[in-house]
Order: structure tokens, then C-alpha cells, then sequence
């Protein structure tokens, strides 16, 4: 009866109105969300500060991070018994090839895991567990209204959009991350659900933890004209170190997933590699929120005073060698806390090593007779790291306006992250969240053409209606398959079904009425190779490349035995592209 009674739905609103208000609903339950993760994890740091910690550095640090992680895995392990790392690439690639179904256990299991790595001390960002949960509940809600495939990315857009709102209390970033980095086209349909959402987790976020800005500045300078190459040069730094950034956390990674394999080890290991480096390095544990607001408040010393090199004394050249030290390290903790079983996002670490970086230039040019503002540098420091490691500018500017409240700094803010974007572009075209879904083709795009072949697959245009003959068939034989067939094209395999070639009509044409030939040829002599073959697993991308580069018309399909399972041709697949190009264009 319930269900009938969500089916029904259309009798009270239209499909727009209907997407509206559940986009407000999907903004409040992404807020709760990420309320609830936020205060959990808190709830874990404070009971271990309190009972064991006590404000002192102690060999706790060593143990905690295992803790976290090990939790987290088993919790994931035997409780969810799925993948939730990674989950903005998750979210990408339900877009992309899940027709944005997101399995209803990502509305819960995120948050849990990922709050007991980071209460723990895990050196990630709650985040982009944060974003799949609130993308999960906007795909779970539209499925339960039956809406289709095109609606159920916009509700997933509205997920992500009020997690980025509800987290950070940034509105206007909630929108434009999902534009930028969720690759959803700026529509007049889509702007407003999303801006709804976006807005209602912002306010519930202010209802719930006040209104004051998640990185207050205490004391602000003005933008002036002759700083400007020192942006540019932040910039160009920024741009270098999501360069490292991204490779090195990609590298690592897979070092990680080939290197160990069971569950143990990843943690042991993972554990201990996070453990050591806390200990030596404490601005590395957990989010390191609380590092950036030292730093942008002129009170970098606290970060370094628990650290046992603090005995060498606080001189400028060792406060830059260890922040140095931190910023390389930040992506070893990051993959040792993902790569060992627990559950976190790269967000934070690409804000705290952005305000590094900023801070250590600005330090290091004031050392050197310059005079530039380290609490600012910081600031847009951050802008620019998360622009090139993400892939979004505009992102990164209004975000780092919004969480500081320095919107008098919008010109460097831009400066800084258009200049590590455009930098890194040049050594790689796609963000981390990407790439692991752009190598394998997978990945939705701006660019409409390949985002309707990212829809496609190759099974959707297989056409398995074509009578098939055997290489030892004699002529005559053939010529009667080709009187029971309509077309001209006959793929030729062996009786264990393994492609040997094509036989076209136009090749037997001059001979098929010579019945005095019928028993001189078989269908081996007759045959030909194939201009190529299409693996069963290819992009549809790569299906049109191959077509293109071929000049053919129709290609086979083979699995990975090279056993023939149809043909493709490039009418249906033209055919298949229109449908799906009506199907998802802009209203």
C-alpha cells in the first residue's frame, strides 16, 4: 500500500515540483549526516584526550591510528562486506555505469567507518565519505520515488551538494563542487534543486553549530597590487605539490593493494607506517584542522612545539625543514590510513597541505627580505592545492572564502588556484577522483559526446543475429545459409566457438552461381581477417576510435577466450547514441 502510494505521487505534484521538494529533504538528511559524523568524531578525540592523552605527547600516538584503522576494517569487513573507500570515485562511477543506483548501505557506512579512522587519528578527511553518504541518500530517495536515470544524478548531485554545505557551511561551494567535479551540466533544472539542498544543510549546519566560520582569520591584511608575483609563485608551488600529491598518493596506493593482501598485514602495516609518523610528526594526526587555524592566525609554533624535534630549538630553517617534512609526509599518512582499512577522503589532506605550503613560502620570503602575509598565504595556500589536486578552481575559491569568511581575498584566491590548475593540467589531465575511472574509460564528462558514450556499453548494440559458418563449410553449403540469410556479412568460427575470421557476400558474389565450384572452395579459403576486433570489455569510446581508424562498418565482438559473441555495427551504434542523447539533453 505504501509503495502504491509513492507511485502515486504524480496526482498531488508535477515532476518538477516533486524534485524540488525532495531535493529539501535530501539537503536536510545530508546536514544531519554530516552533523552526526562530525560530533562522532569529536566524541572520540575528547574521550581520548581526556582519558589517556591528557594534552600531553605520549606513545598513545603510537597506538591510536592501529586502532582506528583496525576498528574501521572489521567494521567494513564483516558489517558492510563491501568497498566504501574512494568516495567521490564511487560516486562517478555510479553516474557513469550504475545508472546513479548507489547501494542504500553507503547512507549509513561511511559515516561510521570513517569516523572511527579519523577519531582515532587517521591522517584523512571525512569529507568524501561525507559527500557518498549524502549522494547515497539522494539516489536511495529518488529510487524509492521511481524516478529515472537523468532525475537520480540530480538527486545525487543534491546529496553531494548539501554534504559540501552541511560540512563546511559553504552554500555556494556545495554547488559548485558538484558542477566541477561531479561533471553535471549547468542547467536551469538543475541549479535550483541543487541550491536548495546546498542551502538547507548551510542553514541546519548554522542551527546546529553556530554561525561563525569554520577557520575564523583574527586578523586580516587587504589584497595590494605589488604582492601579486608572490600569488603567482604561490601558485606555481601549489600546482607542483598537487602534482606530488596526486602521483605519489596514486603510486602508493597501488603499491599498497598489490603488496598486501590480507586484512592483517594492511592493518599492521598501514597502522604502524600512521603510528610512527604521528608520533614524530604530530600536526599529521587526524584531519590537522586545527594546525590550519594556527596557521592562519600567526600561531604556527603550536604545531610545533609537540613534536620531539622541537629540542633543536624553533630557528626559521628548522620550522621550515620540519613543515617541509610534513607536507611529504601528509601522503604517506593518507595512504597508509586508506591503504590499511580504514575510511577517508583526500579533501583534508589537500587543505591542510595547502595552507602549509602557503605558509612556508610566505615565511621563507619574509626570511628573505619580502613582505608578505603568512596568515594569508596560508589561506589562498589552500585554494590552490585543492584546485589542482581536484581539479576545480572555482571550487577551491569559494570554499576557502566561504570556511574563512575572506571574501576581501577573492583576487589571490583566484590568482593562486587558476595557477596550479592550469599547471598541473599540463602533466595530468585528470583529477585523482577521475583518473582511476579515466583509464579505464569510465569516466563522465563535460564534453556531451563522450559523456553519451560513457552511457553506452557495448553489450546495449551487440547483435547476435547473424548466421554464423564454419571454416570446413564447402561452398554449396554456404550458398544455402546465404539464401536463409538477410545479410551479407557472416562471421566464420570453429566448433568451439572461436572467432576465425568474416566472409562477405561481396567476396563469394561472382562465384556463389557456379555450381561446378561448389565443392572446389570451403569457406577457409574464402574467408578474411576481420579490420578488427572488439574486446567484450572496451569503452564504447574506444569501440567509436576503433571504427574510425578501421573505416569499417561492422566489427566483432569476442570475450576473453576469443570466443565470438556478435557483431556491432556503426548504424546501431548511432542509433543507440541519439536515443541516449535525447534521453539526457538539456532541457
Amino acid at each position: 500500500m505504501a509503495k502504491g502510494r509513492l507511485i502515486g505521487w504524480n496526482k498531488y505534484l508535477s515532476p518538477k515540483q516533486l524534485v524540488l521538494l525532495l531535493s529539501f529533504f535530501v539537503g536536510c538528511f545530508s546536514a544531519l549526516a554530516a552533523t552526526l559524523l562530525k560530533q562522532f568524531i569529536h566524541l572520540i578525540q575528547h574521550l581520548l584526550e581526556v582519558y589517556l592523552v591528557q594534552g600531553e605527547h605520549t606513545y598513545w600516538y603510537l597506538i591510536f591510528p592501529m586502532i582506528g584503522i583496525a576498528l574501521a576494517s572489521l567494521f567494513v569487513y564483516y558489517v558492510v562486506r563491501d568497498d566504501i573507500s574512494h568516495g567521490i570515485t564511487k560516486i562517478l562511477y555510479a553516474i557513469s555505469q550504475r545508472k546513479s543506483i548507489i547501494k542504500a548501505h553507503n547512507m549509513w557506512s561511511s559515516v561510521v567507518s570513517s569516523g572511527l579512522t579519523i577519531g582515532f587519528g587517521g591522517s584523512v578527511g571525512a569529507e568524501a565519505p561525507i559527500v557518498l553518504t549524502g549522494a547515497a541518500i539522494g539516489s536511495n530517495l529518488a529510487k524509492l520515488f521511481h524516478l529515472d536515470q537523468k532525475t537520480m544524478m540530480l538527486m545525487i548531485g543534491c546529496g553531494a551538494a548539501g554534504a559540501i554545505g552541511g560540512i563546511f557551511k559553504a552554500p555556494i561551494a556545495g554547488l559548485v563542487f558538484t558542477l566541477e567535479v561531479l561533471m553535471m551540466d549547468l542547467t536551469m533544472a538543475s541549479v535550483a534543486p541543487l541550491l536548495i539542498s546546498s542551502v538547507t544543510a548551510t542553514a541546519i549546519a548554522y542551527l546546529t553549530s553556530g554561525s561563525e566560520s569554520m577557520f575564523a582569520l583574527r586578523v586580516s591584511e587587504p589584497f595590494v597590487m605589488h604582492r601579486l608575483p608572490w600569488y603567482i609563485l604561490l601558485g606555481l608551488c601549489c600546482g607542483l605539490a598537487s602534482l606530488y600529491f596526486t602521483r605519489v598518493t596514486n603510486r602508493l596506493e597501488q603499491w599498497f593493494k598489490q603488496r598486501f593482501r590480507s586484512i592483517g598485514t594492511k592493518i599492521v602495516v598501514g597502522g604502524s607506517v600512521l603510528g610512527l609518523l604521528i608520533f614524530f610528526f604530530p600536526p599529521l594526526y587526524g584531519e590537522g584542522y586545527d594546525v590550519i587555524t594556527d596557521l592562519i592566525n600567526g600561531e604556527s609554533l603550536r604545531a610545533f612545539t609537540d613534536s620531539p624535534f622541537s629540542r633543536f630549538g624553533s630557528v626559521t630553517w628548522i620550522l621550515l625543514l620540519y613543515f617541509v617534512a610534513v607536507i611529504l609526509l601528509k601522503v604517506v599518512a593518507s595512504v597508509a590510513t586508506n591503504g590499511g582499512g580504514g575510511v577517508g577522503g583526500i579533501f583534508a589532506p589537500s587543505l591542510f597541505s595547502g595552507a602549509i605550503v602557503g605558509f612556508v613560502l610566505a615565511r621563507l620570503l619574509n626570511t628573505l627580505g619580502a613582505d608578505v602575509s603568512e596568515a594569508n598565504f596560508a589561506l589562498v595556500g589552500m585554494a590552490g592545492l585543492m584546485s589542482g589536486v581536484m581539479h576545480a578552481p572555482l571550487t577551491g575559491i569559494f570554499l576557502i572564502a566561504e570556511l574563512t569568511g575572506g571574501y576581501h581575498l577573492f583576487m589571490p584566491l583566484i590568482i593562486v588556484a587558476v595557477v596550479a590548475y592550469l599547471f598541473i593540467l599540463v602533466f595530468e589531465p585528470h583529477s585523482l577522483y577521475a583518473m582511476r575511472l579515466a583509464q579505464k574509460g569510465e569516466l563522465l564528462t563535460h564534453n556531451k559526446d563522450r559523456s553519451v558514450l560513457t552511457l553506452m556499453h557495448l553489450d546495449s548494440v551487440l547483435e547476435t543475429d547473424l548466421k554464423t559458418v564454419s571454416p570446413e563449410m564447402t561452398l554449396g553449403e554456404l550458398v544455402k545459409v546465404i539464401a536463409g540469410s538477410r545479410r551479407n556479412l557472416f562471421p566464420v568460427i570453429d566448433n568451439e566457438g572461436h572467432l576465425k575470421g568474416v566472409l562477405l557476400l561481396d567476396e563469394v558474389r561472382n562465384i556463389m552461381f557456379q555450381p561446378r565450384l561448389y565443392n572446389r572452395f570451403t569457406v577457409a579459403q574464402l574467408m578474411t581477417a576481420p579490420p578488427a576486433v572488439l574486446p567484450q570489455t572496451m569503452p564504447m569510446e574506444k569501440v567509436m576510435e576503433t571504427f574510425e581508424d578501421t573505416g569499417a562498418w561492422n566489427l566483432p565482438v569476442v570475450d576473453d577466450d576469443h570466443r565470438y559473441l556478435g557483431m556491432v555495427s556503426k548504424s546501431k551504434i548511432f542509433n543507440s547514441y541519439r536515443d541516449v542523447l535525447v534521453r539526457f539533453s538539456d532541457e
